[in-house]
């Protein structure tokens, strides 16, 4: 099987096409991810013909419209730009998700420099244009920075929204039927219980009447939900709560001690002693024991490889 498709900044791979004829090599990316990921680079300055190396660039604001211009000079390469993300970004939509490079007047996702016509910064609240036009085009894609990928609380989510999301292209939006979009929900109850309980008690009675509204209609309310639902960080005391539902459901295949010693390892999770990669394998050691259809089905217990790590760091 091929890895899942994921749009990368070239630099991130180790190719020299930075302005200063570098690159930012992310080995996690190269070493780590590549092994479930197919990258699918863009570098949109050197699409745009500005070539290696290449003076320096920034957003200008100027009369309210963001131009591409060279930071010690005049050149424009706004008109470049566009060309490129009118050319670039239509053919993007198979993708399951986005690692920008961070900083860039092209490919930066937040934070990036804004200055006014004579070329003096006015704020840092700017996005990089290739990427605004990413973002705007696919609302839904699940897209970071790298250098945020070095927190283990954003990588995790990242990643975790970037399967559900290949399962959602894979297994609804393919083929759209109630019976699918019905799965999906069953299969994502838990992470959604932990990621926004809220928006987790809005979404299941969104699915309860799916004759009252086009099938399309309400599978893309759905799916705008789920994924604003699971951008939100899942808090220590969220999964704790995830956790004391599935026990629930594992009643019958935990004897009195093995649930005091999981009860225990939950709490010592919630103080912050624990990865959360300790109670859950009890819970899934537990499942295999005595399996209960309902429980497997869920990708709370397992929503990205094992070999990835990053339970173990959360």
């Amino acid at each position: 099987m091929s890895g899942i498709p994921i749009g990368i900044s070239t630099c991130l791979l180790g190719q020299e096409v930075r302005h200063d004829g570098g690159h930012k090599h992310s080995r996690f990316c190269t070493q780590i991810l590549a092994k479930h990921f197919d990258f699918r680079p863009v570098c949109p300055e050197m699409a745009a013909g500005l070539g290696v190396p290449r003076p320096a660039i920034h957003i200008r604001d100027i009369d309210g419209e963001l131009r591409l211009i060279e930071s010690k000079g005049s050149a424009d390469h706004t008109e470049a730009m566009d060309h490129v993300i009118r050319a670039v970004v239509p053919t993007l939509g198979d993708l399951r998700g986005y690692i920008l490079m961070a900083k860039s007047p092209s490919c930066g996702m937040e934070r990036i420099k804004v200055h006014n016509a004579e070329g003096q910064m006015v704020h840092r609240e700017g996005r990089g244009l290739f990427a605004a036009a990413l973002m705007q085009a696919y609302p839904l894609l699940p897209v970071e920075e790298e250098g945020r990928l070095h927190d283990d609380a954003l990588r995790e989510n990242f990643i975790e929204r970037v399967f559900a999301y290949d399962d959602w292209q894979q297994n609804v939006a393919a083929n759209l039927t109630a019976k699918a979009l019905i799965e999906f929900h069953t299969r994502h109850k838990f992470q959604l219980l932990a990621h926004n309980e809220p928006l987790y008690r809005q979404l299941g009675p969104m699915l309860s009447n799916l004759k009252e509204q086009p099938l399309e209609t309400v599978a893309q309310r759905y799916i705008e939900g789920f994924m604003t639902a699971m951008t939100c960080k899942v808090s220590r005391g969220a999964h704790v709560n995830a956790m004391q539902h599935l026990m629930g459901y594992l009643r019958e295949a935990i004897g009195d001690a093995d649930r005091q010693v999981l009860v225990e390892q939950i709490e010592a999770y919630h103080r912050g002693e624990l990865p959360l990669i300790v109670p859950m394998t009890l819970l899934r050691m537990a499942q295999r024991r005595e399996p209960v259809d309902y429980v497997e089905l869920q990708h709370y217990l397992s929503p990205y490889p094992d070999e990835l790590g990053l339970r173990n760091r959360v």
